[in-house]
């Protein structure tokens, strides 16, 4: 599935950021955010903090973009959306929950195998310590 983007592939040293690249920035987005807000605010306080942190940085991105799964020959266009895509690269889903539950790794995880798109972070904002509510995820990985 192509995303479209709201931007040009953004480039650092003359070649298109990894993955990787796009997750350190996302880590430190995450960061910032989790330190000027803390915990406790709806997800879409902090999907919008984290899409004005996009946009400064200049990375393109899509907000909860629609995801499609087919079954047979039907198109399954019933409501799954990915919460931020950056670059058509990194899905970034977030949380604002007491505890992330086994759901939320596999929901990411289909998101992954549904888009193509090969890495994920699950990030949960409602916790003391940020690093404690990142969790990264690999397309094909089993839970």
């Amino acid at each position: 599935m192509k995303v479209p983007t709201k931007t040009q592939s953004t480039q650092r040293n003359g070649s298109i950021m990894t993955e990787n690249e796009l997750a350190t920035i996302a880590v430190d987005i995450a960061y910032k955010i989790h330190v000027t807000l803390g915990p406790g605010l709806l997800e879409s306080v902090y999907e919008a903090a984290f899409a004005y942190e996009l946009t400064e940085r200049g990375l393109a991105f899509t907000r909860q973009q629609g995801i499609i799964a087919e079954y047979g020959e039907a198109r399954l266009d019933i409501g799954f959306r990915a919460d931020i895509i950056i670059e058509n690269k990194l899905l970034i889903e977030l949380k604002s929950v007491e505890s992330i539950d086994k759901i939320h790794h596999k929901t990411v995880l289909t998101y992954l195998k549904l888009t193509g798109i090969k890495l994920a972070l699950l990030i949960n904002f409602n916790v003391n310590l940020i690093k404690d509510g990142i969790h990264r995820k690999i397309n094909g990985e089993l839970f």
